[in-house]
């Protein structure tokens, strides 16, 4: 075909709250359900009216196909794992691999495109769809060589419009919930261009879809790129909501949209790495710094911000600032979790989909490893903040407005979770970093930090979050300064 397009297909959400059916019932829905499925999203051919899953190879074969890309178990067979997936939203256009192109397409021939936005949804002001769109392309622009140009009139590269039901693509969209959106492949004509279904709710925040997220997803397949199986990429099948503001283009997307037109060659401000033994120890603190992820090692508090952390040795000693690389030279930047395991004498930290574990200052050989292996549905991208409870034994993985309970003892995920934050940490809604000293979690949110105590189930104390930095002669941050909660 010229012009292959790929349409973003989300399936209908799945309702757990449905009265209880035979398992002989259930048997068949879910093999029906998974027909349909395998049908829409793999290509399954048959023309058995009433689905038979077992024995039948072509059906395996494609459950097995599906199981593979998407991370799962392979199995074969209908389990609990494969039934949860194929009921969440998702793109309907999969290929395996770490990153994809279209097959036979090299992308477009030229490194400066232009784009233009016929119209606009009556969901978000006109100011905030053009702000979305533009730092959309700054996503792909900020690792490449391409320019991205807005144009008014004529024809553009890259057309940008909203529409319902048939608009005339020969791909009709299909309601609320339905169909996404859908993007064609680098080419004339139609090649490029970016449809979204005005029958979504679209919005800049997380209520609905928010566009920034899938226009950002969408112009990757307009620059020729498919999906990944990895679940941290943009280019993931499933629509997965992120703070814009802290969203930062994944490694693996980075690897294929690089693969097509080259690195972006405007030098980075030069940066001079410090041995150990020779900490920048800042003057001042930072101002109404927002940590990624802090954690204690060994008596130590570490807080990771970007490339660089903070290390506060003790309660007396000024702070010392180092590159993360120096200690950890295969620890990723821009961590966004992580908590010490004391009993195990083992940092884990998060970013993504993975994890990696640090031994004092070394990586163990097999990091990084999956999240999904410590008992996270597939839903979940990222893990926001984590902390150990040294009394209770817990991990509590934080995710958005949820929490998980980890159980270091069993190694497993205790039931009954997630549970929402709000419901066992009155007062918080969100939790971005947290650590526990002295029997006390520290949970952070934005520039404010919270003292929690578990024996009372209360916040105690707020506390800014460079209370513990202590850089130089500055000593507004002293600890003296905090107060009652």
């Amino acid at each position: 075909m010229k012009n292959l397009v790929l349409v973003l297909l989300l399936s209908v959400a799945y309702c757990s709250a449905f009265p209880a059916e035979p398992a002989r019932e259930n048997e068949e829905n879910d093999a029906k359900f998974a027909e349909e499925y395998l049908k829409r999203y793999y290509n399954l051919q048959t023309n058995v009216r009433q689905p038979r899953i077992k024995g039948d190879n072509q059906l395996i074969r494609k459950i097995k196909e599906m199981q593979q890309f998407l991370g799962l178990t392979v199995t074969g067979k209908l389990d609990t794992d494969t039934m949860e997936v194929m009921h969440q939203p998702r793109c309907g256009f999969v290929d395996v691999g770490e990153y994809s192109t279209f097959p036979g397409n090299k992308g477009w021939n030229k490194k400066e495109l232009t784009y233009r936005i016929l119209n606009y949804t009556p969901d978000m002001p006109r100011s905030e769809v053009d702000s979305a769109i533009q730092r959309a392309f700054k996503v792909w622009s900020d690792v490449t060589p391409l320019t991205f140009t807005r144009v008014y009139d004529g024809i553009s590269d890259i057309e940008i419009s909203f529409a319902a039901q048939v608009h005339n693509d020969f791909y009709p969209f299909d309601g609320p919930h339905g169909t996404l959106a859908h993007a064609f492949a680098p080419s004339n004509g139609i090649g490029g261009d970016a449809h979204f279904d005005e029958d979504e709710t679209w919005t800049s925040g997380s209520n609905g879809y928010n566009l920034f997220i899938v226009a950002a997803h969408e112009f990757g397949h307009s620059l020729g790129l498919l999906h990944s199986s990895d679940p941290s990429a943009l280019m993931y099948p499933t629509y997965h909501f992120i703070e814009p503001s802290e969203f930062r283009l994944p490694e693996d997307d980075v690897t294929g949209i690089q693969s097509l037109y080259g690195a972006n060659m405007v030098p980075e401000e030069p940066t001079v790495p410090e041995e150990p033994s020779k900490p920048i120890n800042p003057s001042s603190c930072v101002p109404n710094i927002n940590f990624d992820a802090v954690t204690t090692l060994r008596g130590e508090i570490l807080f990771f911000k970007e490339k660089a952390f903070w290390r506060q040795i003790s309660q007396d000693s000024e702070v010392e600032h180092h590159l993360i690389s120096t200690f950890w030279p295969t620890l990723p930047n821009h961590i966004q979790a992580a908590y010490e395991d004391q009993g195990r004498d083992q940092v884990l930290a998060f970013k993504g989909a993975k994890y990696w574990v640090m031994s004092g200052f070394e990586i163990t050989q097999d990091s990084p490893k999956s999240i999904y292996e410590l008992g996270f549905p597939r839903t979940v991208r990222k893990i926001d903040a984590a902390v150990y409870d040294g009394k209770s034994k817990k991990t509590y993985f934080f995710v958005n407005d949820k929490y998980w309970s980890y159980d270091e003892q069993k190694q497993s995920m205790d039931s009954g979770f997630p549970k929402k934050i709000v419901d066992n940490f009155p007062g918080l809604t969100k939790v971005l970093a947290a650590f526990q000293k002295d029997g006390f979690l520290y949970l952070f949110d934005g520039n404010r930090q919270y003292e929690f105590s578990t024996a009372k189930k209360r916040v105690t104390r707020l506390l800014k979050n460079d209370s513990w930095i202590k850089c130089g002669s500055n000593k507004a941050n002293k600890l003296k300064k905090l107060f009652k909660f």
